[in-house]
């Protein structure tokens, strides 16, 4: 069980360069040009586990975004209710007790912030996101399975790290954090990380991923 002090110990902040993003066709692949192909891949992972440095699965990206709402009224707390479905009570009350209802309250603003500058990165920079989700966003269990599966990294181990670089690419998730930093403090940056990572174990025992 990841406890309150590992807030703590991944709270270092780090200063990030961003590359250029990755576009991609309408199935949300990456499109096979230079750009997409070598998205900058650096720096390291700032919580750890591997850099994801290939073109992202914005059909995936999509979905989740869609799950909470769409991208003008996207909330965590829809989202979070459609990928624990009938669990999301429970486990809300799991976290809750685990870091504190201060901490989980700032954990959904902090999400509802990742989402909305993602979105204004990728509209800034002309990324094109697909006309079609992948999977259907309101099925939790796939949608927990496919962002499960985007967080695999080459190690076998699921990193928060990976699964965002796979959702939006690298350089877009350093400018992200950046942003988290700027807004809520390097604290904030690094407990978001770390109660994603438990969202993720938890679904991934409940659903068997």
């Amino acid at each position: 069980m990841i406890r309150s002090l590992s807030l703590v110990a991944f709270a270092a902040a780090a200063t990030m360069l961003i590359g250029a993003p990755a576009v991609a066709d309408a199935q949300g692949n990456a499109m096979s040009s230079p750009m997409a192909a070598t998205p900058s891949c650096t720096p390291p992972p700032r919580f750890g586990g591997q850099n994801y440095c290939a073109g992202p699965k914005l059909t995936n990206t999509l979905a989740l975004i869609v799950a909470g709402g769409g991208p003008a009224h996207f909330s965590t707390a829809t989202a979070f209710g459609v990928l624990a479905d009938g669990k999301a009570e429970a486990e809300q009350a799991k976290l809750i007790k685990q870091y504190g209802k201060p901490a989980f309250l700032q954990y959904l603003k902090t999400f509802d912030f990742v989402i909305s500058d993602s979105l204004a990165i990728v509209t800034k920079d002309k990324v094109a996101l697909p006309a079609t989700p992948e999977p259907d966003p309101k099925d939790g269990k796939a949608l927990a399975a496919a962002l499960y599966t985007d967080g695999m990294a080459p190690d076998g181990a699921f990193s928060v790290e990976y699964m965002l670089d796979h959702l939006v690419t690298h350089p877009i998730h350093v400018q992200v954090m950046k942003d988290i930093d700027a807004k809520y403090g390097p604290s904030a940056d690094a407990a978001y990380h770390v109660v994603t990572l438990q969202i993720f174990q938890d679904l991934k025992a409940v659903y068997g991923l």
